[in-house]
């Protein structure tokens, strides 16, 4: 059986994978990359600018439908999102276009060494929200820049660096990451065409079929849990996930720990 002209076995593991990948982006405001980039890089041997790459294009598709998913649900705060744009964009660009000629990731460890920190210090203050004493980020312009640059030069990072931080500061939950998660369409849009500017249209194949239509058939997901669940429970369930995907990523780097 044919699928937009692949085989269907063939592509069904990487539907899969976006399905996944998706629903707890679209939730949680982050692991998209983590996930996507783990399948393509260590269990496909793909490079890692090619990985971004691919990864980048399918977020095109599933930010588009997660961020119209979130508007629709109202999960949007469009102040915080147009000081996150600009800058979550120019810091993508760069980032695209130093991975395509050295290796920017080596500097990754040591980021998710500060992001399981962090989502230790979340973890603890999801046992002491106050639901009332939610605050409007004030440092944003800076994080969306190391955001964006984090994502494109070491293969994911917008989510956990924006999301998890914008939540220290005070941010509502569920707005946090329906304007995260709407912002990085337009960062994604931006360093996608960074990378078909200096790598082709070479970088894309199957892998990125497949995760697009698993995706975006469960952006829609992602948005109404955000708007259901408390922001205790999306809070711990943040922290969870940010701890866990920066171990790996850890383990990943520095196998003998």
């Amino acid at each position: 059986m044919e699928i937009f002209g692949f085989d269907l076995s063939a592509i069904l593991p990487f539907i899969l994978v976006g399905f996944a990948a998706q629903i707890v982006d679209g939730a949680l405001g982050m692991a998209f990359g983590v996930i996507s980039q783990t399948m393509l890089v260590s269990l496909l041997g793909m490079p890692p600018a090619a990985a971004s790459a691919s990864t980048h294009m399918v977020e095109v598709f599933t930010t588009g439908a997660s961020g119209a998913s979130h508007i629709w649900q109202k999960n949007v705060d469009w102040g915080l999102f147009k000081r996150l744009v600009p800058f979550g964009v120019a810091g993508g660009v760069i980032g695209a276009y130093l991975l395509s000629s050295i290796d920017a990731s080596v500097a990754r460890p040591f980021v998710m060494m500060y992001l399981t920190g962090v989502g230790i210090y979340l973890f603890v203050k999801a046992f002491r929200l106050n639901h009332h004493t939610f605050e409007d980020p004030k440092t944003t312009r800076p994080l969306a820049l190391a955001g964006g640059f984090l994502d494109a030069a070491g293969g994911g990072g917008w989510g956990p660096v924006v999301t998890s931080n914008l939540l220290i500061q005070g941010g509502d939950p569920a707005k946090t990451v329906g304007t995260v998660n709407t912002s990085e369409f337009l960062l994604a849009l931006s360093v996608s065409i960074a990378f078909i500017l200096t790598m082709g249209f070479e970088a894309f194949g199957l892998a990125t079929v497949g995760m697009i239509i698993g995706g975006v058939v469960a952006a829609p997901f992602g948005a109404i849990i955000v708007k259901r669940i408390s922001p205790r429970t999306l809070l711990l369930a943040v922290s969870v996930v940010l701890i866990a995907t920066s171990m790996f990523a850890i383990w990943k780097a520095w196998p003998i720990f």
